[in-house]
């Protein structure tokens, strides 16, 4: 196994793995998040930590995210050091999306953080009372500047998704099209933006 990892088919194919894990999860909160419209959101939460899943769960996250960072970085610096040996560098020809993966990964990471202090923790959140996630959402979006940051994060997931999608099926050996990519990052993204944007518009109180 460790043999297969020192490649670069290994590297790519833990990306590809953590990668699908971390996509599971995105959509499974994501359809968490949307309980609120039918007022179920707090019971959703109170259902996680029923069944014992909320620290699993955490820890399996960031086994995911380490694993899927090392080979990020690996693999960059190796592809770094392929280009060094040519005297004029191939133009790179990839997708939008593939040439700002790495910002886009800065920019979760940050995101990530922020959020676990602010829902999570409640440290950085206006009402930060454990267990009322309704309320506390609802505090933190009737701001347009968090509606405006968390936007910029969720397109940074869509774009970051767009690629990750295409590329793990690819590296998978799973037949897939860009269409289905960008459907996917599309959806996550409507999931996702639906909620802030129904707060500050007064849909969601």
């Amino acid at each position: 196994m460790l043999h297969l990892y020192r490649r670069t088919i290994g590297k790519k194919a833990v990306m590809a793995v953590t990668g699908s894990l971390l996509l599971l999860y995105v959509v499974a909160h994501m359809v968490g998040n949307l309980s609120i419209f039918v007022g179920g959101i707090d019971d959703y939460g109170r259902w996680l930590r029923s069944i014992g899943a909320v620290w699993p769960v955490r820890l399996g996250l960031l086994g995911c995210v380490v694993l899927h960072f090392v080979a990020a970085w690996q693999l960059t610096r190796r592809a770094a050091k392929a280009r060094g040996r040519y005297e004029h560098r191939r133009v790179v020809n990839g997708s939008y999306a593939a040439r700002t993966m790495r910002w886009g990964g800065v920019i979760l990471a940050l995101f990530v953080v922020y959020h676990l202090l602010d829902l999570t923790a409640g440290v950085l959140n206006p009402h930060g009372v454990e267990g009322e996630i309704h309320a506390n959402v609802v505090a933190d979006f009737r701001h347009w500047y968090v509606v405006l940051a968390y936007t910029v994060a969720v397109l940074a997931l869509g774009f970051h998704l767009r690629h990750g999608v295409w590329s793990a099926t690819r590296t998978l050996g799973v037949a897939t099209s860009r269409a289905l990519a960008l459907g996917v990052a599309v959806v996550v993204c409507a999931g996702f933006l639906s909620v802030p944007f129904a707060v500050v518009t007064g849909v969601v109180s």
